[in-house]
């Protein structure tokens, strides 16, 4: 986490990085905190879509507290990208540049693990079925957006279908999605029964916000 923090904050368009704590029982807020993010945590586990929404609602606070003219394009980093975190650039700038409301990561290095392949199977599929697009990557969480494609996309899907629903919605409306390729790297999760059990989860929240939204 650290790492991650600090790759982010050295990103030349970030100027803020938010680090929610999704109801860890470690010291994740306290690292991050150190290592010079603003922290917002959660008493409990509420999952990857509710994390993002306070993510969200914080900066937007930041920008009304510090009367921003345009508030503030909100790019959205896994905390295992560690030092690679400072690559995501490329995602920033087609937002930046007016180019694309909303930019999804693609990962320039896979790695493939066992199951994985069902669940982006199934996001990958329901996404082209709504929209007619098939994206290389669906379920990548690194994206960047203007905060009016996020405000269009609220509410989020919950947990782990936040990524589907969110580009099914944003293509729906109009919105301009695309992907770029990145140097990003997660930390490999394997195989084993926790990293099982994580895909199942993934796998029942991707399920529930196709079948809302198709």
């Amino acid at each position: 986490m650290p790492a991650t923090v600090t790759a982010a904050i050295g990103i030349p368009a970030v100027a803020l990085v938010v680090v929610v704590d999704d109801g860890s029982k470690d010291g994740t807020a306290a690292a991050a905190r150190q290592a010079g993010a603003v922290v917002m945590r959660h008493a409990r586990n509420r999952g990857k879509g509710a994390a993002m929404e306070t993510g969200a609602e914080t900066v937007r606070l930041l920008d009304q507290r510090e009367h921003r003219d345009r508030p503030r394009h909100l790019l959205f980093l896994d905390a295992d990208l560690a030092g690679t975190a400072a690559l995501a650039g490329p995602l920033i700038d087609p937002v930046l540049a007016g180019k694309a409301d909303m930019t999804i990561a693609v990962f320039a290095s896979r790695i493939k693990l066992g199951g994985h392949g069902l669940v982006v199977g199934l996001s990958g599929a329901g996404i082209r079925r709504a929209t007619g697009w098939q994206p290389a990557q669906p379920l990548n969480g690194q994206r960047c957006l203007t905060r009016a494609a996020f405000e269009a996309a609220r509410p989020l899907a919950r947990g782990w279908g936040v990524e589907t629903g969110l580009t099914i919605d944003l293509l729906r409306k109009g919105l301009r999605v695309t992907e770029v390729e990145v140097g990003l790297a997660h930390r490999a999760t394997g195989t084993g029964m926790r990293a099982q059990l994580h895909r199942a989860h993934q796998l029942t929240d991707v399920a529930r916000a196709l079948v809302v939204r198709l």
